[in-house]
């Protein structure tokens, strides 16, 4: 089998002779954007040799003016399209990626989800991150008609952004959802507020003919949040270390899907593992779960400073299993 058709046919639950897997981390400042960003990726897919080549989006909604209250937001928040800049950068990397990239692979695009994007302009405004997530939540409980009209324009822009993706050939679409944490949103307003766009962005990924990988990002999450995703989604990752939620109660819950995981992001056997170790490691997370409906993953994104000849490693281990 090649890469690609190891993934889809571990999408598809069908016999397969390896594991897949994929792994992805946040490239150094100096590597984000432009033909930097471009090598670094290629050299990742290489150095790693994974069946999954995911490629990052640090092309992120920019601030448009300071934003103190819910009427700025929605007045400083304009309808975007494929033709901003943001958006032409992120579709360039994309297709300088792809064409390097070995034609066996699978390739995914990332998508930041309606609650991160909808406070990327608050944070490069120069507002901390928790401290724009609280203002998220605020502003939608004091002026809710005119936060949700704003948060309309960002997902209509991510809907285009996921056409795009799968339209310049890739696979799939990773579509990273906030929002599920506890701390955050009530369950109440996460149907309300969080739920209808996510699962708009989720669907046109869908009939653009990619699938969908749906990440649920962070920890102090109530998974109960995201059984209503399963029909929108081909695979799905979440932290199983952070929540934590195991992948069996993840198969329960999101109906016999695929998952992504079994692996710690900033700890165990990928940060200091032994080689044995991680052999080991791999192997048990294969034999608990089962070979069907599994692709060997990580709760989150990598360190920066990963010693990928420890992904290497995870990965040809899950290959040969």
């Amino acid at each position: 089998m090649t890469k690609r058709e190891r993934v889809i046919a571990a999408i598809q639950q069908k016999d397969i002779d390896g594991i897949p897997s994929g792994f992805s981390l946040h490239f150094p400042e100096d590597k984000k954007r432009g033909e930097a960003s471009v090598k670094a990726h290629l050299d990742f897919f290489r150095d790693t040799d994974t069946d999954i080549c995911k490629i990052m989006n640090e092309n992120l909604i920019p601030v448009f003016g300071t934003i103190h209250t819910p009427d700025d937001y929605n007045r400083l928040i304009p309808r975007m399209t494929m033709e901003d800049g943001f958006m032409k950068d992120q579709m360039a990397l994309t297709k300088e990626i792809l064409a390097g990239c070995d034609k066996d692979v699978f390739t995914m695009g990332t998508l930041h989800g309606i609650c991160a994007s909808g406070i990327h302009p608050i944070e490069q405004a120069g507002i901390n991150y928790f401290a724009a997530r609280q203002m998220q939540v605020d502003f939608l409980r004091w002026d809710e008609e005119k936060m949700l009209s704003a948060m309309q324009r960002i997902t209509d822009v991510l809907c285009d952004l996921a056409r795009s993706y799968i339209e310049a050939g890739l696979d799939s679409v990773y579509y990273a959802s906030l929002g599920g944490e506890e701390c955050f949103f009530t369950d109440e307003e996460f149907a309300r507020w969080i739920k209808p766009f996510e699962i708009q962005v989720m669907k046109a990924i869908k009939d653009a003919g990619g699938y969908c990988f749906l990440h649920i990002c962070k920890d102090g999450l109530n998974m109960e949040r995201y059984r209503d995703y399963a029909p929108y989604a081909d695979v799905v990752n979440w932290g199983v270390f952070e929540v934590p939620y195991d992948l069996e109660k993840g198969r329960e819950l999101f109906g016999g899907k695929t998952l992504m995981g079994g692996l710690p992001n900033r700890h165990g056997v990928l940060v200091d593992g032994s080689d044995a170790g991680i052999e080991a490691e791999v192997r048990k997370v294969i034999s608990d779960f089962g070979r069907k409906g599994l692709i060997l993953g990580a709760d989150c994104t990598l360190a920066t400073e990963q010693d990928l000849n420890k992904v290497r490693l995870a990965a040809r281990t899950a290959r040969s299993c």
